[in-house]
């Protein structure tokens, strides 16, 4: 096997898969290394539900939508609130030029590769309170058909393709332990060839060396995501604006994910940025049936469960389900426990209730429209019910006073009192009678249903948590989950990753998540959701193609 190669990517998740094709689609030659097996091919996209942010597609006009870029980046720099001159300036240049991209070639590009969408949009991250705050306006959240395999399918069908004819040369269980630099430039990577491993997607790897390599190019792309399942390093990087740290987090992604990558490159001369702004989930459930350990899943909810923090007090907008993330995560840290609880109804279960990745959704996942039209049956999708039924988060019970003696058995905080949530529910249900409403969330729930895709299969009719007839109660102890960095290599808008000094770092290039999704943190503050495998795409993209026409 020769040596030559055109280009090195390290990390062989969505980014790298895209850059890596990219390339070979312009007839360069690429050495892709991956330190999990190949069954892990396609790294945390696959384990994705699969939604990307879109603007302004026929998706959305289908179901009376009207959106713009215009309203697309107003929603954009609402959310993301840059705010730091040198570390957000190329940040911002990034999330603009994706929302370009977003509201113009990227759905086209999408349909040319096979991708195709499910035709109701999803409305996540509804936001605060004002027009310029932050927020979508509209729903954007467009689902793939088949998911997060669905979006790497036409990726690895490419790279099977470009192995086949010797363009790509796909290395698994190879981990790169340094970048080569000579005289400022990186030239390449060093590492240590680990003992083969058959073990199923997500679970855990040895670090077992059998060898070493050392490969040469004249660029080299880091895209090896995150630090999503490094609880010590999102520990250390936590902001003083949300609150303290977790003492308690369930991870949201397989082990692999630690980040180690973004380390070797700041020590090549790459600079990182915004290392403490990151994105974890507030409505996480244990998996009653776990891949990786402490395997945690996120549930997409509706906006009708009452969310109550663990000392039995109703959380105030706009921290209600699907609206703010982070501050709802501020809201959790500053009670001084880690988890929260959901008090919903059956109606709402059945109605509101999706649970976030591939191997959550089977229906969708496995483009089985048979399946889909089930979930229009009564009863919660099968997926949910299995975590009813086995999962050790869900409580159901016919009364307030059964369902809080539940949770104060499953609880680690103060002992709750069954009389203050029954008060609290009571005063909630008493808010039902009318259209006109002065409870935030019920007249958010009302808003939501004006838009037809939700009416339809997404948010229950407003009804009574205390009617029987709605019943049985559920409570959800929910964790936090981690999940996204925010941050991470600062790159010019080809994708060079940059040093100190503002200049590019010659042949070192960034992608995905490893480089903050574009720029060093393309997102600012928040996410929009649907933004991640689209930073993914959008940054493979860009450097495969810049790295192509050197």
């Amino acid at each position: 096997m020769t040596n030559h190669f055109d280009a090195i990517v390290i990390g062989a998740g969505l980014a790298g898969l895209v850059a890596a094709t990219e390339m070979a689609d312009r007839n360069k030659r690429v050495l892709l290394l991956d330190q999990e097996p190949r069954s892990s091919l396609g790294g945390q996209a696959y384990w994705s539900f699969g939604g990307l942010f879109l603007v302004d597609t026929p998706e959305q006009r289908r179901l009376g939508v009207r959106d713009s870029f215009a309203l697309a980046w107003q929603d954009w720099q609402g959310t993301a609130g840059f705010d730091r001159k040198d570390e957000d300036a190329w940040s911002t240049k990034w999330a603009k030029a994706y929302v370009q991209w977003a509201a113009t070639e990227k759905r086209e590009w999408l349909h040319s590769l096979g991708i195709r969408f499910f035709p109701v949009v999803g409305w996540a991250e509804r936001g605060g309170s004002t027009a310029d705050g932050h927020g979508n306006s509209v729903p954007r959240f467009h689902i793939t058909w088949g998911t997060g395999p669905g979006v790497l399918e036409p990726f690895i069908d490419k790279l099977h393709k470009y192995e086949r004819n010797n363009q790509i040369t796909y290395f698994p269980r190879h981990q790169v332990d340094e970048l080569i630099v000579e005289n400022r430039q990186v030239v390449g990577v060093r590492g240590s060839e680990l003992v083969p491993s058959s073990v199923a997607r997500g679970r855990e790897t040895s670090r077992e060396r059998v060898g070493d390599f050392d490969y040469r190019a004249s660029a080299v792309v880091v895209a090896s995501g995150g630090i999503g399942a490094n609880f010590d390093l999102i520990r250390k990087n936590w902001p003083e604006w949300l609150g303290r740290a977790p003492k308690k987090m369930i991870a949201g992604v397989p082990a692999h994910v630690d980040g180690r990558m973004i380390s070797i490159a700041e020590r090549a001369g790459g600079r990182v940025v915004n290392r403490d702004r990151m994105w974890h989930y507030t409505e996480g459930i244990r998996n009653w049936y776990p891949i990786w350990k402490q395997h945690g899943i996120r549930i997409l909810p509706g906006p009708s469960s009452m969310w109550f923090d663990a000392t039995g007090r109703r959380f105030h907008p706009p921290n209600m389900p699907g609206f703010d993330t982070l501050s709802t995560l501020k809201a959790i840290t500053n009670t001084g426990y880690d988890y929260s609880w959901f008090i919903l109804t059956q109606k709402v279960i059945e109605r509101e209730f999706t649970l976030s990745g591939s191997e959550q959704n089977p229906d969708l996942t496995g483009k089985s429209i048979k399946k889909v039209l089930k979930r229009a049956l009564p009863g919660a999708p099968e997926a949910v019910q299995a975590f009813v039924d086995h999962g050790e988060d869900f409580l159901v019970a016919t009364t307030v006073r059964e369902l809080v003696d539940k949770m104060n058995a499953l609880g680690e905080g103060p002992v709750l009192s069954a009389e203050h949530i029954h008060e609290q529910m009571a005063a909630r249900d008493r808010e039902i009678d009318h259209t006109f409403t002065k409870d935030a969330q019920i007249a958010a729930i009302r808003n939501a249903r004006t838009f037809t895709g939700d009416r339809l299969i997404r948010v229950a009719k407003p009804h009574k948590m205390l009617d029987r007839d709605n019943g049985p109660l559920i409570a959800i102890k929910l964790h936090i989950v981690s999940r996204k960095t925010l941050g991470g290599l600062q790159t010019n808008l080809n994708g060079q990753v940059l040093h100190e000094d503002g200049e590019p770092v010659p042949g070192l290039y960034a992608a995905g998540e490893a480089a903050g999704f574009g720029g060093g943190g393309l997102h600012g503050y928040r996410a929009l959701e649907g933004t991640f495998l689209g930073g993914c795409l959008f940054t493979g993209k860009v450097v495969g193609e810049a790295i192509a026409n050197r």
